[in-house]
C-alpha cells in the first residue's frame, strides 16, 4: 500500500480509562471483525489480561478504514496503562507517528496519563486527546476538559468526547486519525530497516517477530541480519494480524506485521533491536526505543528442585517477551538451586509468578523482594547487590541506596494524610502544583525500597480511590543500611533476611517475626523465629508445639503414671526440635509484603 495511506498509533492512558474497549470499538466499526466474533478485551489474548482485567503485553492489529473514497491502513498498537509495564509503552510508541491519549470521564487526568503523554512529546507524536465513558452517571467531561487543558495543555477545541462501551464518537476518532496523524516516512528503496517491538516462542515455528518496517522491504526467502546480535536467519513466513493472523507476501515502508526465520533460540532475539538485510545492511539502528531497568528483585526457586531446568527455559521464553524481566542462576542452602530475577515492580513480579504457575506448570517459592544496593568500597571497587547474602557491612564501606522522583496527583482534601505518609517514608518535599478545584500535584524524591511495596495500595485508600503515582527514577544516595537475618529454631534463613535502613530496623525485625509467627505452621515441637542484627538477637517469638493428649487413656490412679507420660513426651519434643525440619510455607517469605 501507498506509504501516504497509512496511519501508525497507539494508545495510551492511565489503568482501567477504556483502552481495550476503545480499540474493540475500532475492530467492530471497521468490519475487522462482527458482532458474532466479537468478545471484550479482543486483543487482551492472555487469561490472565482478561480475568484481571487489565492489559500487560501489548498487542497491534492492522485495521482497513474508507475515508473520503480511499481506503487507509490504520496500524493500531494497544498499551498496558500500569507503571509496572511502562517498557510495553515505550515500545509501541517508538513504531507509531501518532497517540490516542485517553482519559476517563469520571477519574480525569492521572500521573500514569501525564508521564506517556510526555515520552509520546518527546517522540514528536501527534496526540489526539479522548474523553472516554462519557455514558457513565458521574461523568464530567467538561471538568475534565478543563484539566487536560490545565494539566496537560491541550486545547479544548482538540478533544474527542466518546463512550468506547456505548459506541458514541468513535467515527470521529477514525476520522481524526487519519487527518491528523502524519503517514509514516521513509523510502523502500534504502535498505531494509524495522524495529522489533514485541515477540514470542512458538513451538512449530519457533520465535515468531513482531516488527515495524521504517526504510526498505521484506520478503520471504530474504536473508536478514540483528543490528545489536550481528544473528543472520533466512525469513520463511510474512503475515500482519487482522486481529487473527494472515499471511502477505510483503511487508514495506510503515507496514506493522511478524516474520518467523527458524529461530529457536529465545534469548537471540532482543525487543528493540534492529532487522536489515545480510547482503546490504543499514549504517544507522532505529533509534527512540528506551530499555527500562528491572527495579526489583526476588529468588525465584522451584518446590521441586528436579524442575530447575523446566524453569529456566520458562524464564528464557517469558523473558524474549518481557524484555524487562532479567534473569541468573543461584543457589540457596534452604531452598535449594533457583534464580535471581529483575522485575520492574511487584505487579510486574506477580504477573510474572502467575505465567510460571499457569503456562509451564511450575510450583515457585519466591523470597523476599529488594531493590538494588550499590557498595563503595575505599579501594574504589563497586559492588551491586541485589540480594541480602551478599551485602557485607564493615567500616570502609559506603553504602547507596536508589532513588525517585515521584508525581503524586490527589484530590485537595487528602493533601495532608498524603504528605504524612510520605514523610513516614523518607520522602523528600519538592513541589506542589494546583489543576483546578479537583486535582493537586505533589512531587517528592523517596527511596525506592520505602515505596515498593504498599505505598500504591495506600495512596488509593486514603484518597478513597482517586489518588494516583508514577515515579521514574532519579539516583543513589547514601544510606545507613543493616542487615537482619531471621532464625529459625537458631539456623539462618536467608531467604527471609532483610535489607533494611538502620533506624527502623528494630521496629521492623519485631513485626516480622510477629507475622512469621501467625504464618509459620505449628510443629509437633516448638519452633523459636528470631530476627538478629549480626550476633544480636533483637527480636523473638514461638509458634507453640501441638500437644497429643498422651493421658487420655489413663482414668484416675496414681498421679505417677500421668507424670512419665508427660516426661516421655517431653524428651521426644526435645530430640525432635533438634533434628526436626521445618517447612516454611510461600505465606511466610510474602510476610513482609503485608507489613504495615
Amino acid at each position: 500500500m501507498d506509504p501516504k495511506l497509512i496511519r501508525n498509533f497507539s494508545i495510551i492512558a492511565h489503568i482501567d480509562h477504556g483502552k481495550s474497549t476503545l480499540a474493540d470499538r475500532f475492530l467492530l466499526n471497521t468490519n475487522a471483525i462482527t458482532e458474532r466474533s466479537f468478545k471484550s478485551q479482543i486483543l487482551d489474548d492472555m487469561d490472565l489480561e482478561r480475568e484481571r482485567g487489565i492489559t500487560i503485553k501489548a498487542s497491534a492489529v492492522r485495521l482497513l478504514y474508507n475515508y473520503d473514497g480511499e481506503n487507509y491502513e490504520l496500524n493500531l498498537i494497544d498499551t498496558p496503562g500500569h507503571v509496572d509495564f511502562t517498557s510495553e509503552v515505550t515500545k509501541s510508541i517508538s513504531c507509531s507517528e501518532g497517540a490516542l491519549l485517553v482519559v476517563d470521564a469520571a477519574q480525569g487526568v492521572e500521573a500514569q496519563t501525564v508521564a506517556n503523554l510526555h515520552f509520546a512529546l518527546e517522540k514528536n507524536l501527534k496526540i489526539i486527546p479522548v474523553i472516554n465513558k462519557i455514558d457513565l452517571p458521574n461523568a464530567r467531561a467538561e471538568e475534565i476538559e478543563v484539566q487536560i487543558e490545565d494539566i496537560l495543555q491541550i486545547e479544548k477545541e482538540q478533544i474527542v468526547r466518546a463512550s468506547a462501551k456505548e459506541g458514541i464518537g468513535i467515527d470521529d476518532i477514525l476520522r481524526r486519525i487519519v487527518e491528523d496523524v502524519p503517514p509514516p516516512q521513509g523510502d523502500v528503496s534504502e535498505p531494509l530497516k524495522a524495529m522489533i517491538f514485541d515477540s514470542y516462542f512458538d513451538v512449530y515455528k519457533g520465535v515468531v517477530i513482531y516488527l515495524r518496517v521504517f526504510d526498505g522491504i521484506i520478503k520471504p526467502k530474504d536473508k536478514i541480519k540483528m543490528f545489536a546480535t550481528g544473528k543472520e536467519y533466512e525469513v520463511e513466513e510474512i503475515g500482519i494480524l487482522t486481529p487473527y493472523p494472515k499471511f502477505v507476501d510483503s511487508l514495506s515502508v510503515g507496514d506493522v506485521g511478524f516474520i518467523t526465520a527458524n529461530i529457536k533460540i529465545p534469548r537471540e532475539i532482543i525487543s528493540g533491536d534492529t532487522v536489515t538485510s545480510f547482503e546490504n545492511p543499514t549504517s544507522v539502528a532505529v533509534s527512540g526505543f528506551k530499555k527500562h531497568k528491572p527495579m526489583v528483585y526476588a529468588g525465584f526457586y522451584p518446590v521441586s528442585t528436579s524442575d530447575v531446568n523446566i524453569l529456566r527455559e520458562a524464564l528464557e521464553k517469558l523473558s524474549l517477551t518481557d524484555v524487562a524481566l532479567i534473569f541468573e542462576p543461584e543457589n540457596s542452602p534452604a531452598l535449594g538451586p533457583g534464580f535471581r530475577c529483575g522485575f520492574l515492580g511487584l505487579l510486574h513480579m506477580e504477573i510474572i509468578q502467575e505465567r510460571l504457575e499457569r503456562e509451564f506448570k511450575i510450583n515457585i517459592v519466591i523470597t523476599t523482594p529488594n531493590v538494588k544496593y550499590i557498595v563503595l568500597k575505599k579501594t574504589g571497587e563497586k559492588i551491586e547487590v541485589d540480594t541480602p547474602s551478599k551485602f557485607n557491612q564493615s567500616r570502609d564501606t559506603q553504602v547507596m541506596e536508589p532513588y525517585v522522583k515521584a508525581y503524586i496527583l490527589v484530590p485537595p482534601d487528602s493533601i495532608g494524610a498524603i504528605m504524612e505518609l510520605t514523610q513516614a517514608k523518607r520522602g523528600i518535599y519538592k513541589a506542589t502544583e494546583y489543576y483546578g478545584k479537583k486535582r493537586v500535584g505533589l512531587t517528592y524524591e523517596l527511596p525506592l525500597a520505602e515505596i515498593l511495596i504498599d505505598f500504591h495500595d495506600k495512596i488509593k485508600s486514603m484518597t478513597r480511590g482517586y489518588g494516583s503515582l508514577d515515579y521514574e527514577f532519579l539516583e543513589y544516595r547514601e544510606v545507613d543500611l543493616i542487615k537482619v537475618d531471621i532464625l529459625i529454631n537458631g539456623e539462618i534463613c536467608e531467604a527471609l533476611s532483610l535489607l533494611i535502613d538502620k533506624e527502623k530496623s528494630n521496629y521492623k525485625a519485631r513485626q516480622l517475626v510477629q507475622k512469621l509467627r501467625s504464618t509459620i505452621p505449628r510443629q509437633l515441637f516448638e519452633v523459636a523465629i528470631q530476627a538478629a542484627i549480626g550476633g544480636k538477637i533483637i527480636a523473638r517469638e514461638s509458634v507453640v508445639a501441638l500437644k497429643k493428649h498422651v493421658t487420655g487413656k489413663c482414668y484416675g490412679g496414681d498421679i505417677t503414671r500421668k507424670r512419665k507420660l508427660w516426661d516421655r513426651q517431653k524428651e521426644g519434643k526435645k530430640r525432635m526440635k533438634k533434628f526436626g525440619k521445618v517447612d516454611i510455607p510461600q505465606e511466610a517469605f510474602l510476610a513482609i509484603l503485608k507489613m504495615d
